[in-house]
């Protein structure tokens, strides 16, 4: 399969430039699908049904191409955690995780739209907090505004202060796609982003 033929089923911008580090040419379109949890569904099977989705939602818009397709939530003591959206709820969030470990699990599936091959995948990733004060909380919500990140952070910017210890075996996986799975479900539908 041609290299162009693949689209990021996502309007994340933190998603494109994620896939971006892969050296890989493609097309992103956003998937309209309902993410709401179906009752007593796990996280893991959650996230693994949305990736899934997102991907062969935009099958016939995209019939001949690889439909990468992602999700990501956070859980506190396996309770998910969403995005926060306003200020109020992420400073309520980031004091919740005040000295706490909180665990992420993205996905991520490839859907090849000629074959009707789905490959799917997912990845942990633990982020242990620091102990903050309320101070710090508001600093770092207004110069930051994570409104739109679950977890209430970016960890790719300043939100690394507020850890005391990340765990994982792909950091990319806490910023919300999988390369490392990624890579190996591509190198299975023929694309080395090693090669191309």
């Amino acid at each position: 399969m041609q290299t162009n033929n693949i689209v990021l089923a996502s309007s994340s911008p933190y998603r494109r430039q994620l896939l971006q580090k892969l050296g890989l040419e493609f097309s992103w379109a956003a998937p309209a699908i309902d993410e709401s949890p179906r009752p007593g569904e796990s996280p893991t099977k959650l996230v693994l049904r949305l990736a899934e989705q997102k991907a062969k939602a935009l099958s016939k818009d995209y019939p001949n191409h690889l439909i990468i397709g992602s999700d990501q939530i956070a859980t506190l003591d396996n309770q998910i955690i969403g995005k926060p959206h306003t200020h109020g709820a992420a400073v309520s969030q980031l004091e919740a995780f005040n000295n706490r470990e909180i665990t992420f699990f993205t996905s991520a599936c490839i859907y090849n739209s000629r074959t009707g091959r789905a490959q799917m995948r997912i990845d942990s990733y633990k982020v242990k907090f620091r102990k903050l004060t309320r101070i710090q909380i508001e600093s770092y919500l207004l110069k930051e505004q994570p409104y739109d990140c679950a977890g209430s952070f970016k960890s790719e910017g300043l939100g690394i202060c507020l850890f005391e210890r990340m765990e994982g075996k792909d950091p990319n996986t806490l910023v919300g796609l999988p390369l490392i799975e990624l890579t190996q479900m591509l190198i299975e539908e023929g694309i080395d982003p090693l090669c191309n």
